[in-house]
């Protein structure tokens, strides 16, 4: 089976619950942002991703704007399963922006990213990348691939909120590239369900449009 989970911003004990013993060497988790295991490259760290390499299970994420993108952009990009990755061990990868995966038989859109709402205060830490805001070429790439699968795919993973969630109401001049490029997804794309991480919520916005956080749900 395939699961969904939201921001795990380097917290191993999230990846050791009761519930997660019990996955199965097929089943996949999908982290949908903010996965934080690629950070500063210390021990701890590489600890972590060795426990991780153990797992029965398949560990999956997408880009969130807790990432240290210099560090996961050394990784290799490799060809899995439709779509490019960052493998980072060889049962955990990195799903990158803009691609279709083939998952059991279900087509998946993944598209990390996204602006710290910190972003002045990480700035003036030294732990804030560029690379956290989505690029053209990312979008256009993103753009092909929908038109490849006749703007049709059953789920959409993100780290940003789809459009009805989040910043509502404010200047339309105010929203970021990525929101508006969220927005033209919306209209333009068919799919049954999007899950995103960002607003740090377990909520149902609509019956197909799911912020996840500390849950753990079946893709389907």
């Amino acid at each position: 089976m395939i699961y969904v989970t939201g921001d795990l911003h380097g917290d191993i004990s999230r990846l050791e619950t009761f519930r997660m013993r019990r996955f199965k060497k097929n089943d996949m988790l999908i982290v949908c942002g903010d996965f934080g295991f690629i950070w500063d490259n210390g021990e701890e760290e590489k600890k972590a991703l060795e426990k991780m390499a153990k797992k029965k299970f398949t560990i999956l994420f997408v880009d969130g704007t807790h990432e240290n993108f210099d560090l996961l952009e050394k990784y290799p990009v490799e060809e899995w399963n439709g779509g490019k990755v960052h493998r980072i061990r060889d049962n955990v990868f990195h799903l990158m922006r803009g691609q279709i995966f083939t998952l059991e038989g279900k087509t998946v859109f993944t598209f990390g990213g996204g602006e710290s709402p910190e972003k002045q205060m990480r700035i003036e830490a030294g732990c804030w990348w560029e690379r956290e805001m989505p690029n053209i070429q990312e979008m256009n790439e993103g753009v092909e691939n929908l038109y490849k699968h006749a703007l049709s795919v059953d789920y959409l993973i993100t780290h940003s909120p789809y459009p009805g969630a989040g910043r509502r109401f404010q200047d339309p001049r105010e929203r970021t590239p990525l929101e508006t490029y969220f927005e033209e997804v919306a209209k333009t794309v068919k799919y049954r369900k999007w899950f995103f991480g960002s607003l740090h919520v377990d909520r149902n916005y609509t019956s197909r449009h799911i912020g996840v956080f500390e849950s753990v749900l079946p893709l389907e």
